[in-house]
């Protein structure tokens, strides 16, 4: 099995230590991840240069236990972790809670500022913004910017708003102007022919284990790209239900064989309070 060229390893590392480390206060075996990554794909020299790329940035640490070099989750590690857990078990993938407000985002840079101006759009787009005009950007809800400008050293250049539509205003028409909602559809239904077969197929254990790797970061790729944005102005035949429900399905379904493979492949050992 190999995953989609686009699912980079690091990815894939976070979601096997959000399934198998988080909230546990433990410590896995290189050997296992390297196992594990084997069975969905990825070399074992890739492995490793994830693991040591992933401790040099913060987001991991090492615990040796005699030969053996074990890994776990840093304070940052772990505030990502919770925030794809909560993106995909609580947020979801549909926004059916919107109360009208947006936030508007107004910048005005240097034309010299070519960098700083493609970095902040890249960081609104993964935020859920789109360009409402091109110093003007909006996405839906409340959105905290502060930290993102900040990191960016923009935050005397940026202006931020929440507001509400004018009475009249064609808010569908507006988000399809807006937001490449074609390219976000093809990206859920994508995911549905990819993995629907799978809500019924049966798998090994080991199969199971590395095949719901893949299936939620994958699917963690695919929300993150979304902005979110309310379903009651995007079209009726909007796909991201069906793909939620594809989703949970093939994860429900890969679960406990991949709970059996996890407990027999994995070696892992408690965090030591001295290494913590």
């Amino acid at each position: 099995m190999t995953t989609e060229e686009s699912l980079r390893p690091q990815s894939l590392m976070l979601t096997f230590l959000g399934d198998q480390v988080l909230g546990r206060d433990v410590c896995v075996y290189s050997g296992s991840v390297i196992d594990v990554f084997a069975r969905a794909g990825i070399g074992e020299q890739a492995t490793r240069s994830t693991l040591t790329r992933m401790v040099n940035r913060g987001l991991l640490r090492r615990q040796r236990e005699g030969r053996r070099m074990y890994f776990g989750l840093t304070e940052h590690s772990e505030a990502v972790l919770r925030d794809g857990e909560r993106r995909i078990w609580q947020t979801g993938a549909v926004n059916r809670q919107w109360d009208g407000t947006w936030t508007l985002l107004g910048f005005s840079l240097p034309e010299s500022w070519q960098r700083q101006r493609h970095d902040l759009r890249s960081k609104l787009t993964w935020s859920g913004f789109g360009p409402l005009f091109s110093g003007l950007w909006i996405a839906p809800g409340e959105v905290d910017v502060a930290e993102l400008v900040a990191d960016l050293g923009l935050s005397a250049h940026v202006k931020v708003f929440r507001a509400h539509a004018d009475t009249g205003m064609d808010i569908g028409a507006m988000i399809d102007e807006t937001w490449e909602l074609a390219e976000l559809a093809e990206r859920y239904e994508q995911f549905v022919r990819r993995w629907q077969p799978w809500e019924t197929a049966t798998a090994s254990p080991e199969e199971a284990l590395a095949r719901r790797l893949v299936l939620q970061s994958e699917w963690l790729q695919t929300i993150r790209r979304d902005p979110r944005l309310p379903v009651k102005h995007l079209p009726d035949d909007w796909p991201a239900e069906q793909a939620e429900k594809t989703f949970r399905a093939v994860h429900e379904r890969l679960t406990p064989p991949a709970r059996d493979a996890s407990e027999r492949l994995l070696d892992l050992v408690p965090v030591r309070p001295d290494q913590a």
